[in-house]
């Protein structure tokens, strides 16, 4: 049985869909990771993705990102099989109307640098290829020299 908080619930979403995002970033950041760390920033990307999911303002632009720190997690992690279904959830969250290039982009960031860590370089280069093509599209500079400069690190 469900009892109403003491606390205003739409706050605490939006505090914690951020404050999650920045510490599980805060940890992607960090060079020497232990497992606990690890399964934190797990625990951490996921914990944002929900409470972004509980808010009324939730755009699937939001999901993107959300959905791309929880691939990039992964990623680093080398699960790549979490990684790709993750990746496939941002690809389809920024696909949808009304959703920045910028978000495209890193879709198939994300998704390149899944399957470079999987070892698959022919998909690899075809994501990379469709990053490329929308980072022509962008409009915004700085988004677009940062979508590159991300790209060029996959290998």
């Amino acid at each position: 049985m469900s009892q109403e908080p003491s606390f205003d619930l739409q706050a605490a979403h939006r505090f914690f869909s951020a404050d999650c995002f920045n510490k599980a970033w805060d940890l992607i950041d960090k060079a020497d990771r232990t497992p606990e760390e690890n399964e934190q920033m797990v625990r951490l990307s996921q914990a944002s993705a929900w409470h972004w999911t509980q808010r009324p303002d939730c755009t699937a632009e939001n999901l993107s990102v959300g959905y791309w720190q929880i691939a990039r997690i992964y990623t680093l992690l080398k699960q790549v099989e979490n990684a790709r279904r993750y990746g496939q959830l941002c690809l389809q969250a920024a696909l949808q109307e009304g959703v920045l290039p910028f978000a495209l982009g890193y879709a198939y960031e994300a998704l390149a640098r899944l399957e470079a860590a999987g070892g698959n370089k022919t998909q690899m280069q075809a994501y990379l290829k469709q990053a490329h093509q929308v980072a022509e599209r962008m409009s915004d500079l700085e988004s677009k020299e940062q979508l590159l400069a991300d790209l060029d690190t996959i290998r």
